[in-house]
């Protein structure tokens, strides 16, 4: 299939960090002052999402139901969410699911003997929440589906990726030529920043960080398959599969990363950065 038709179906895609504190019910004035860098590059992410419009959003995160040997796809038909493990009690979010995409997903993960399994949990995790509670202000009118990874080697992880991006061709071309789609990677990046960090502290947690984000600029997709082991263990972070499996959907396609910001004041890198397709 070619390059074209590819990038008219995948219209959106995104790296987004999901810390609750980023949202104005939860997060103190004097905190959102201090994550303000963040809380500008999802504001930014969110207008490039609104003049996308994608019909349905595909959304990694490491905080829903993961299993170490499948790669999970939440199928309930109605998806909501809060944020009440946060002091939260106000926040809601409802969507629709995509089913017709799943069945293309799960075929296309059958054809490839990647393992999958479905679950069918109505609830979302802040993973999803968060990114989501930003992208839903200025156009909300998209179904959700969400993913979360397994602890299967990264080989396969970026293979999933491409199943993905195989999958929303086949669903286009299945009388929905009009069909466009959106990717979120949703992950935090090292958690071992400075000494109060969450995780603890380590001093390679910046030295990954740093290291992410220049071969993300230089569109070295191998370079971050091949990052050290024991770095990326070392940094205590929880977006480096979801980033994978992004880059899998994006090979073949004509990309350009557009990094909106990137901080880490509370010890916990937060990365927003958009791919611009050509």
């Amino acid at each position: 299939m070619s390059i074209v038709n590819s990038q008219k179906s995948i219209v959106f895609v995104a790296i987004a960090p999901h810390p609750p504190i980023i949202v104005p019910t939860i997060g103190r004035p004097a905190d959102l002052k201090i994550v303000s860098k963040t809380i500008e590059g999802m504001e930014k992410l969110a207008e490039k999402f609104a003049t996308a419009k994608p019909e349905t959003v595909i959304v990694i995160s490491p905080h829903g139901p993961v299993d170490f040997n499948n790669f999970t796809v939440t199928n309930s038909p109605t998806l909501a969410g809060h944020f009440y493990n946060f002091g939260d009690f106000q926040t809601k979010l409802i969507f629709r699911n995509d089913k017709k995409l799943i069945e293309e997903i799960e075929k296309e993960c059958q054809k490839a003997k990647i393992p999958i399994r479905l679950a069918n949990i109505e609830e979302l995790d802040h993973g999803v929440l968060v990114p989501l509670f930003y992208l839903a202000k200025s156009y909300s009118n998209f179904k959700v589906v969400p993913l979360a990874y397994s602890f299967l080697d990264l080989e396969t992880h970026f293979k999933f990726g491409q199943i993905l991006h195989s999958a929303i061709q086949s669903y286009k071309f299945h009388g929905r030529e009009k069909s466009t789609i959106g990717i979120i990677a949703s992950g935090d990046l090292s958690h071992r920043l400075t000494p109060d960090a969450p995780a603890g502290y380590s001093p390679r947690g910046k030295e990954f960080d740093q290291k992410l984000v220049e071969l993300l600029e230089k569109k070295d997709v191998k370079g971050i398959m091949n990052l050290d082991p024991n770095l990326v263990e070392e940094a205590g972070e929880c977006g480096y599969r979801s980033i994978i499996i992004l880059l899998g959907a994006l090979n073949n396609l004509d990309w350009q990363p557009e990094i909106l910001s990137y901080e880490g004041p509370f010890g916990v890198g937060y990365l927003v950065a958009n791919f611009k397709l050509k």
